[in-house]
């Protein structure tokens, strides 16, 4: 693949160059030109899809997969979980908008009276909480996945569309989360960028890595190497881990602001999750 390396250098540049600081939207903007010009082929609404918009050989495959999706009866376990009453009598539906239905595409958004950003994930636990009921684990799947499973479901074709308040703890949540997303760390001293911004539709061992557009929209995904859903914190720990760098502990401060910026740069796509990756 031919890389036009004057966008490349734009985009490294603009994005993580010490004290330059484009706003939230110019940083978007780079992003999604850089990408046209990367897969002009590819129209922006198919980036929901990961690597199989770009990989035409990769999605035939997926495509067979989907069509008798191996999270179907995640989904099912994920919607008696999130209408079975708790001690209280209360459900998970008095802890959401909506009754918690149709809302993925609204998290993470920035909770200016915690001063955080909060996940989806975060406000499942925090509303079991609320009710006196115990935290789920946000890894190895089980009930967390499951019902986060069922709420992106229900989801479905809405688009993202998340705003960053003009808040400086906001917009630092922000900035924090794209310094992480381009700095290298761990001892084979890779950064989530190299793989999924300059090496993406680029063969690395047996796969090709997504484009950096799109990575929150099929989350939880069930992955066949894991056999299972994976929450998206339990996919960032993965990453780290793969480049010998120590994980986070899930739903930490560096996992939420990473959250944040991956899921900007994704504004304007549909959520298609639960999802089916490699």
């Amino acid at each position: 693949m031919k890389i036009n390396f004057s966008n490349f250098f734009a985009i490294s540049f603009l994005l993580v160059s010490v004290g330059v600081y484009a706003s939230p939207e110019e940083d978007r903007e780079l992003f999604h030109d850089y990408f046209e010009k990367l897969f002009p082929n590819t129209e922006y609404s198919d980036y929901k899809n990961g690597v199989y918009s770009i990989d035409s050989s990769s999605r035939e495959q997926w495509e067979s997969i989907e069509d008798f999706p191996p999270y179907e009866i995640n989904i099912e376990n994920g919607e008696e979980l999130f209408n079975t009453p708790f001690k209280n009598g209360n459900t998970y539906a008095q802890c959401f908008e909506n009754g918690g239905i149709g809302i993925r595409q609204n998290y993470p958004f920035f909770d200016e009276d915690k001063n955080m950003v909060m996940t989806l994930e975060l406000a499942i636990n925090n509303c079991r909480k609320k009710n006196g009921e115990k935290p789920l684990s946000y890894y190895k799947g089980g009930p967390m996945a499951d019902i986060s499973a069922y709420m992106a479901y229900t989801s479905r074709g809405n688009k993202i569309n998340l705003e960053i308040p003009n808040n400086q703890k906001a917009l630092e949540a922000y900035e924090h989360g794209k310094k992480l997303y381009f700095t290298k760390v761990g001892q084979l001293n890779f950064s989530c960028a190299d793989c999924h911004v300059y090496k993406t539709g680029i063969k690395l061992r047996a796969d090709i890595p997504s484009p950096a557009i799109g990575h929150t929209t099929h989350f939880p995904a069930y992955r066949s190497g894991a056999g299972r859903l994976v929450t998206l914190h339990e996919r960032f720990a993965g990453c780290l881990s793969r480049v010998r760098h120590k994980p986070f502990k899930a739903q930490n401060e560096e996992y939420r602001n990473l959250e944040y910026f991956i899921t900007y740069m994704s504004n304007g796509l549909e959520i298609n999750g639960p999802g089916s990756r490699k």
